[in-house]
């Protein structure tokens, strides 16, 4: 019995036995084409999910510091970026790994730029909820594509919608979310 988070192993023979195939013991050395376009799967779901935004791989009130030319530099893995705190009113777009200050149709700031920030995470780094919802959508996908069975696939959705009800609430307990603090409109309301 194994008692640790999901692995991607685990996760890619998930989406092999969803079409019938055999398990393997290694990503690297397979050499089965089949492994590889599982193991695609399960990245193109897990960036599709992630960049949604989540508690768990988003990096709030993040201040950039600029490069010696007055850019701001972002992480090779962001997925999504907002200007937020004292910069939030510096309206930005992400153009490739630099912001781009869109106020003055230039990549330079004048100082530091605070933002919150989504970052891609490996599929080791993220909570099982969301490892069991993009292995489980991955599989359904998978599956589809290589066998096509309409009532395998209805049964796929049944535990994706399972799995996203599972991923939804854990994401509500673990971020504390707050009606009357979390809310700018209400907040300003509250804290005149």
């Amino acid at each position: 019995m194994d008692l640790t988070p999901t692995t991607e192993l685990q996760a890619v023979n998930q989406l092999l036995a969803s079409i019938g195939e055999a398990p393997v013991n290694a990503l690297e050395t397979s050499g089965l084409a089949d492994v590889a376009t599982a193991r695609q799967a399960l990245h193109t779901i897990s960036r599709r999910v992630q960049q949604k935004g989540w508690q768990w791989n988003t990096l709030f009130a993040l201040t950039l510091a600029l490069s010696p030319e007055g850019e701001a530099r972002l992480p090779a893995n962001t997925l999504k970026v907002d200007t937020s705190g004292n910069s939030r009113w510096i309206k930005v777009a992400q153009r490739g790994n630099r912001l781009f200050n869109q106020s003055f149709n230039s990549y330079n700031f004048d100082g530091p730029v605070t933002v919150d920030l989504v970052e891609f995470l490996a599929f080791e780094q993220l909570p099982e909820a969301a490892r069991h919802y993009i292995t489980v959508a991955a599989a359904r996908l998978f599956q589809e594509n290589f066998v096509g069975s309409t009532t395998l696939s209805s049964f796929g959705k049944d535990d994706e919608m399972n799995a996203w009800a599972d991923l939804q609430a854990a994401e509500a307990e673990n971020a504390d979310y707050n009606v009357l603090t979390d809310n700018t409109t209400v907040a300003g309301i509250l804290y005149r």
